[in-house]
């Protein structure tokens, strides 16, 4: 983002715009019009008007000292229960050192494969630890996580019963299937299912599309469905133009690098996804975080980056872009992004808002649209909007919605639409049934049910 340095207050880490009366920097202005696309993301032509709402002579961490929005709690382990737990690995060290040197003198017999002698020159497969703790740790307890499944993942599935008799060095199954309560799958509102109207609209388009069209998008893989589906998602989230891939990680890694260069900021937020950490990382942009949900954090950060401006260069020039990346759910921690502070100081401050709603869409809201509309915001407000489909509509892949000048640019730019194979048009089939669904276009209160009983 191009800026004016205005008139400096020496008692202020932000500029003070005179003629506005707000601590931000003032934005170029060009006839009072949308300039040339830069990187995708459109020049704001003026300062926004909604900056006089009463939050601009004060920081979030005054706002944040007369009420306390959005409080989080987490519930930490006991320091008896840290202790013990910190004890019980101690002997399981300890135990499993002692067993190593039993097995190296064939005092014990050892079930794991080693390298034999002719391999020995190569590269190890495991560092030396990783594997003493898969030997010594992790085998004991691997059979309360890897129980293998059968069926489709919906509310219920079925668990293969196992027993081990070699201290789970070996299975053999007991011919038993244990009904379970399923709550390890994304299948958030149950249309990941081998049977009904998704499956057989799935089914369908197999029979008339086909599997798949062989092409990138720019080639010859861009098909009806596929059209179909991005305007639908547009309208779905409340944004002009939409665009889909056919997987939710390479829709992060692969489109950050694209709206950032070597001038840019982003500012990441400590819990957020591998898939945002690594776009972000194969971008030229500068990298800082802040404290995980910590909007005084955020704050600080944003002042500093505008006051000091491009230390790396030397130079201290203006950052080109400032784009601020959170998600609408965490999927670690489950927390909740405090979005609409996050809008306070995008007036404010005027940067972009990158937000992933892998977790939220589809599940979050009245009416399925995320967290944006759970927490009352405008979707305008909100620059770029990223989610996946592998979540509440049961198939794979994700999108960004945006203005329509930052999706043609990734169309032209983003090597997830340039090079990867289209999507399969039974996955498109499977997003367009579900999400119809939810909006409640089927003529059904199938969506509205399943919103309220998520």
């Amino acid at each position: 983002m191009y800026v004016e340095r205005q008139n400096y207050n020496e008692n202020s880490c932000c500029k003070v715009d005179q003629q506005t009366n707000c601590n931000c920097y003032q934005l170029l202005r060009k006839d009072n019009k949308l300039t040339k696309p830069m990187n995708g993301f459109p020049r704001i032509s003026e300062a926004d008007p909604s900056l006089n709402n009463g939050h601009q002579s004060s920081s979030l961490k005054d706002i944040y000292g007369a009420r306390r929005a959005y409080k989080e709690t987490f519930r930490d382990p006991s320091l008896t229960c840290s202790v013990f737990t910190y004890i019980a690995y101690v002997v399981l060290i300890i135990v499993g050192y002692f067993r190593d040197f039993l097995r190296k003198y064939k005092l014990e017999k050892s079930s794991f494969l080693e390298e034999t002698p002719r391999n020995r020159g190569f590269s190890p497969l495991y560092t030396s630890f990783e594997s003493f703790f898969t030997r010594n740790l992790y085998r004991r307890v691997c059979d309360c996580w890897n129980r293998p499944i059968t069926g489709t993942p919906g509310a219920y599935v079925n668990v293969l019963e196992r027993v081990s008799r070699d201290n789970n060095a070996t299975f053999s199954f007991t011919g038993r299937n244990i009904r379970a309560v399923n709550l390890g799958s994304y299948n958030y509102l149950g249309f990941a299912e081998s049977s009904g109207h998704c499956a057989d609209s799935s089914a369908l388009a197999i029979r008339t599309l086909g599997i798949t069209s062989c092409s990138p998008r720019q080639e010859l893989g861009s098909m009806s469905i596929h059209l179909r589906l991005e305007k639908l998602v547009a309208e779905f989230v409340g944004r002009p133009a939409a665009i889909v891939f056919g997987i939710g990680f390479a829709t992060n890694s692969m489109n950050i690098p694209c709206l950032v260069d070597k001038e840019c900021l982003i500012l990441s937020d400590g819990k957020n996804h591998a898939s945002l950490i690594l776009g972000s990382r194969l971008s030229a942009a500068t990298i800082r975080k802040f404290r995980h949900n910590d909007m005084v954090s955020l704050e600080e950060e944003l002042r500093k980056a505008i006051t000091i401006g491009q230390s790396r260069s030397g130079t201290h020039q203006p950052w080109r872009k400032i784009i601020v990346i959170v998600e609408g759910i965490y999927s670690m921690e489950g927390s909740v992004c405090k979005l609409r502070d996050i809008i306070i100081l995008k007036r404010k401050y005027k940067f972009y808002i990158y937000l992933d709603e892998a977790h939220s869409i589809g599940s979050m809201g009245n009416h399925g649209r995320g967290i944006v509309e759970y927490l009352g915001c405008d979707p305008d407000d909100v620059d770029v909007m990223m989610g996946t489909f592998s979540k509440s509509f049961g198939s794979t892949g994700g999108y960004i919605a945006a203005n329509e000048d930052v999706i043609e640019y990734l169309r032209e730019t983003s090597h997830a639409a340039c090079y990867a194979t289209a999507m399969s048009p039974p996955i498109c089939q499977q997003i367009i049934s579900s999400m119809e669904i939810i909006m409640g276009r089927d003529g059904t209160h199938t969506g509205a049910d399943d919103l309220q009983i998520n």
